[in-house]
């Protein structure tokens, strides 16, 4: 009586029942974690801004000093460089895990020269000779079924974080943007103010003269020239801060070119840009798609959801086929011939039995991964509501005052042609004038630092706004992330 037939019945039968019991212990898939799809903006009192950034938003300013500048730094800038360099990183990880998908098939050829021992198990005397030729020559073919998906789910995780490596890399380009912006129209505001302490030193120059006259003649008491020499004192040291902070900010644009301030093409002054307040009417449900960090943050948590898939398929049986087909002689001669066919078929079935809690653990790491992808996503949305809400609040308190500060600026303009007149008429002397004419510039002053504050100010919403990015794509937006404010649960 044949027994074969049984026992190949009796292995498969016990293979089978080890396959069950090793997915029988494998845990519940995860449900897909719900995300929230607005921005907790909600009771902000803004007006209503006429659209959203443009890709190129900065052009909006009209200063083709600034177009320049932006375009070298996305040419030249080296923080760019290192966050294009990790999107590469990521794009070759997530070929190389697809690359693990399907069929493989290897070719070999080898040929080997070998000395047999004297001694060994058949002793080179009863063979008749010592040296002998080995040449092989084959194709092998190798292909994981990956019936549970752990490979897919692998390389679409890896898919993933090539998203969101693009996803920081337009992050990390609107941070260079807006540095680049913002220092350069506060180089253009210090410009405007040193123009403006010209102005004032002059107008003090000509008072202490008169303090200086005055005092020779025995009008006024000395101190009256000590008084005019201190406001002199305070005005050139204004000055000097005005002129060390340009010559900083200079500095500062030619390190996020990365190039020596000396490279850097010289600078024109231009008056500072109006600009438009208030945030899109639909600021709170558009800025998910429209900021590229919370874009970033979503494929993170979309990546860390396949690698719970990929952990989770480790718990079942592994099934791969490996086929080889070749040639092999110790005979060079004979190589070629029908007689040194050599063919395989190796079916592989692996098991996880016991692995001493490896495989939970490994899932338990990728669960708490997902559980602080979630969490940092939420802490991204937050943080971008918190900063849209604190530079579109900032621009209206700035516009609040500029209103009062031009209240302010207009008093004294008419201070200054009422001192004036006096002076034309021989009523006043001219220190009333100089007096009037340098409140008058120092009001200036302030309404320059105002319109420098509502500039950077604007520059940081425009930031909080996304600059110009725009998912559109499909694959902009996680299928599988789901829209809600509740956090995510399992099943």
């Amino acid at each position: 009586m044949n027994h074969a037939p049984l026992r190949g019945r009796a292995v498969l039968a016990a293979a089978l029942a080890l396959a069950l019991a090793g997915c029988a212990a494998a845990p519940a898939r995860l449900g897909q974690p719900a995300l929230r799809d607005d921005v907790p903006l909600a009771g902000l009192q803004a007006p209503a801004r006429a659209g959203w950034p443009a890709a190129q938003w900065w052009r909006q300013y009209d200063d083709p000093q600034l177009d320049e500048l932006i375009a070298r730094a996305m040419r030249e800038s080296p923080d760019l460089a290192l966050a294009q360099s990790r999107v590469r990183n990521a794009e070759q990880s997530a070929k190389l895990a697809a690359a693990q998908l399907g069929l493989t098939v290897n070719g070999s050829v080898q040929v080997t020269r070998e000395r047999l021992s004297d001694h060994g198990l058949i002793p080179s005397q009863f063979l008749g000779f010592s040296w002998y030729n080995q040449a092989d020559l084959g194709v092998q073919l190798q292909y994981d079924f990956d019936w549970w998906g752990k490979k897919r789910a692998t390389m679409e995780a890896a898919l993933d974080q090539a998203r969101a490596a693009e996803a920081q890399r337009s992050a990390a380009a609107l941070a260079i943007q807006y540095a680049v912006a913002d220092t350069y129209f506060g180089w253009q505001a210090d410009q405007a103010r040193l123009q403006l302490a010209d102005q004032l030193l002059a107008t003090q120059q000509q008072f202490a003269r008169i303090a200086e006259l005055r005092v020779r003649q025995g009008v006024d008491l000395p101190d009256e020239v000590q008084k005019a020499q201190a406001q002199l004192a305070a005005v050139r040291e204004m000055r000097v801060a005005l002129d060390g902070s340009a010559q900083i900010r200079r500095a500062a644009l030619a390190s996020l070119l990365g190039v020596a301030p000396a490279e850097l093409s010289e600078l024109q002054p231009h008056p500072l840009p109006t600009i438009e307040r208030g945030v899109p009417a639909d600021g709170g449900l558009d800025l998910i798609a429209r900021r590229p960090d919370i874009a970033a943050s979503r494929w993170q948590v979309e990546a860390a959801l396949k690698q719970t898939d990929a952990a989770r398929a480790e718990f079942f049986p592994d099934l791969s086929l490996t086929a080889l087909a070749g040639l092999s002689s110790i005979d060079m001669g004979k190589l070629l011939t029908a007689g040194s066919r050599v063919f395989a078929l190796t079916p592989a079935l692996h098991l996880p039995i016991f692995n001493g809690g490896a495989l939970e653990a490994n899932y338990g790491v990728s669960k708490a991964r997902l559980d602080a992808a979630v969490a940092q996503y939420d802490s991204t949305v937050l943080a971008a509501a918190r900063e849209v809400a604190t530079q579109a609040l900032g621009a209206e308190q700035l516009a609040a005052r500029q209103r009062e500060q031009q209240a302010q600026l207009d008093a004294d303009q008419r201070l200054l042609a009422n001192a004036q007149a006096r002076a034309r008429q021989g009523v006043r002397d001219l220190r009333e004038s100089l007096g009037a004419q340098a409140a008058l510039l120092q009001q200036r002053d302030a309404a320059t630092q105002l319109q420098a504050q509502a500039v950077s100010t604007d520059l940081a919403l425009i930031k909080a706004l996304g600059g110009g990015y725009r998912s559109t794509d499909d694959a902009a937006v996680p299928s599988s992330v789901t829209a809600g404010a509740a956090r995510h649960e399992r099943h």
